[in-house]
């Protein structure tokens, strides 16, 4: 399946859970994931979107891993089935 769907079936989903899905843009930091989840109650996520079967590249790998070091939850999706257990595990306390 094609990343572009799978982006707009992502910022669809995370609407219908009261959420906002905006594109992030970190000029002049490459390989940032795609979008960022921002769910009720401060709830917060990073997701890289790729076409399925595809994986990230390796500068995409080190600002995840960044990422996840900070404290940050990030998430790479390739699926439309990831989507709803991914905004579950987000809720989640």
């Amino acid at each position: 399946m094609r990343e572009k769907y799978i982006e707009q079936r992502l910022v669809k989903e995370v609407k219908k859970h009261g959420g906002i899905c905006p594109k992030f843009i970190a000029q002049g930091i490459d390989g940032m994931p795609d979008r960022i989840i921002l769910l009720p109650e401060g709830k917060m996520a990073f997701a890289e979107l790729k076409t399925t079967g595809k994986k990230p590249r390796a500068l995409q790998l080190a600002r995840h891993r960044l990422l996840r070091k900070l404290g940050y939850k990030v998430y790479v999706i390739d699926r439309i089935e990831q989507i709803g257990g991914v905004i579950d595990e987000i809720q989640s306390p």
